[in-house]
C-alpha cells in the first residue's frame, strides 16, 4: 500500500482546493451567464438549471452521488472520496458565486475561450492531485475498462457531444453551441498544459545509411542520449540501425539542422511524448 506523507497530502488537497475554485470561477463568471454549456455533469444540471431555477450545484450533486457509490466498487475508496471532496468544493464553490449574479464579460468569444482556460486549469489541477470532478469521468472510466479498445478521450467526448446537442435542441441557441465546441477544444489543451506543461517532449525516430555519424553528432552537438534500435527492412531484408533520440519540443529545429547537415536523404519520424521521466527530463519520484 503506498504510503502518503503530510506534504503529500497538503500538496493534494491544495490542488483539490485551486482546481475547483478554478473551475467555478470559469462556469460562474464566463460560461454560465454567456449561455455556453459545458459537458459532463455540468451541463446536465445547467439544463435543468435554465428549465427549473433549481442550483447548478445542488442539482449537479444529486446526479452524482449515485455515480459515486456505482464507483466506489470499481475505483477504490482513495480514489472515490478524493473525487467527491473536489466535486463537493467544486460545486459550493459554484452555488456561491451563483448568488454574485455577475458577468466577467458579455463577448461570447472571449467567455468561451477565457473560461474555458480557467476551466481546464481548474480540471488539471484536479487531476494532478489523483482525483477527477465525478460525473462522466467515473462513467467513461466503467466504460473503458469494459471497451477497452476506445479511447477515455473518446468516451468523453461522446458523452459530451450528446448533453451540448440536448442543449441546441431544447433552447435552439445552436450558436451557444457553436462557441461551445470552441470552449471543449480549449478547455483540453488548457488540462493538457497543467498536465504535461508547454514544453512537451518529442520522441524522434531517424533511419539513415550514415546512422554511426547521426549518432555522433547528435551526442556531441545536443548532448542528449541516442538509443540504437536493430531493424530490418521491409522490402529489401537488409539489416539497420533505427535511432530513437528523446528531446525536448524546443530542440526539434537544431535536431533538423543534423539531420540535415549529415544525410538529407535520411528518413525522420518525430512524434509526441506526454510523460518522460529519466537524465534531463522529469523525476519519476516526484508525484
Amino acid at each position: 500500500m503506498q504510503h502518503h506523507s503530510a506534504r503529500d497530502i497538503v500538496r493534494e488537497w491544495a490542488l483539490i482546493f485551486a482546481g475547483a475554485a478554478l473551475y467555478a470561477v470559469g462556469y460562474s463568471f464566463f460560461f454560465y451567464p454567456n449561455g455556453i454549456v459545458p459537458g459532463g455533469v455540468t451541463g446536465i444540471a445547467t439544463i435543468v438549471n435554465y428549465l427549473t431555477d433549481l442550483p447548478v450545484g445542488v442539482v449537479s450533486m444529486v446526479i452524482n452521488i449515485p455515480l459515486f457509490a456505482f464507483g466506489w466498487k470499481h475505483f477504490g475508496r482513495r480514489f472515490i472520496l478524493f473525487s467527491f471532496a473536489a466535486t463537493v468544493l467544486i460545486y459550493v464553490f459554484v452555488d456561491s458565486f451563483a448568488l454574485l449574479n455577475a458577468a466577467a464579460t458579455d463577448n461570447i468569444l472571449l467567455a468561451a475561450t477565457i473560461g474555458a482556460c480557467l476551466n481546464g486549469m481548474g480540471l488539471g489541477c484536479a487531476y494532478l492531485s489523483g482525483a477527477t470532478t465525478g460525473g462522466v469521468d467515473i462513467v467513461a472510466k466503467v466504460l473503458r475498462q469494459k471497451y477497452p479498445y476506445i479511447n477515455f478521450g473518446t468516451l468523453i467526448m461522446l458523452i459530451n457531444v450528446v448533453i451540448i446537442g440536448a442543449y441546441g435542441l431544447i433552447f435552439n441557441h445552436w450558436e451557444a453551441v457553436m462557441f461551445t465546441v470552441i470552449a471543449q477544444f480549449v478547455v483540453s489543451r488548457s488540462i493538457d498544459t497543467v498536465l504535461y506543461g508547454l514544453d512537451t517532449s518529442r520522441v524522434c525516430y531517424l533511419i539513415s545509411e550514415k546512422s554511426s555519424e547521426l549518432d555522433e553528432a547528435i551526442t556531441a552537438t545536443m548532448h542528449r542520449g541516442v538509443t540504437k534500435l536493430h531493424g530490418q527492412g521491409g522490402y529489401t531484408g537488409k539489416p539497420r540501425d533505427v535511432l530513437m533520440c528523446v528531446i525536448k519540443k524546443r530542440e526539434i529545429t537544431a535536431l533538423r539542422k543534423i539531420v540535415k547537415a549529415v544525410d538529407p536523404g535520411a528518413f525522420f519520424i518525430v512524434t509526441d511524448a506526454k510523460d518522460v521521466f529519466g537524465n534531463g527530463f522529469g523525476n519519476i519520484n516526484e508525484e
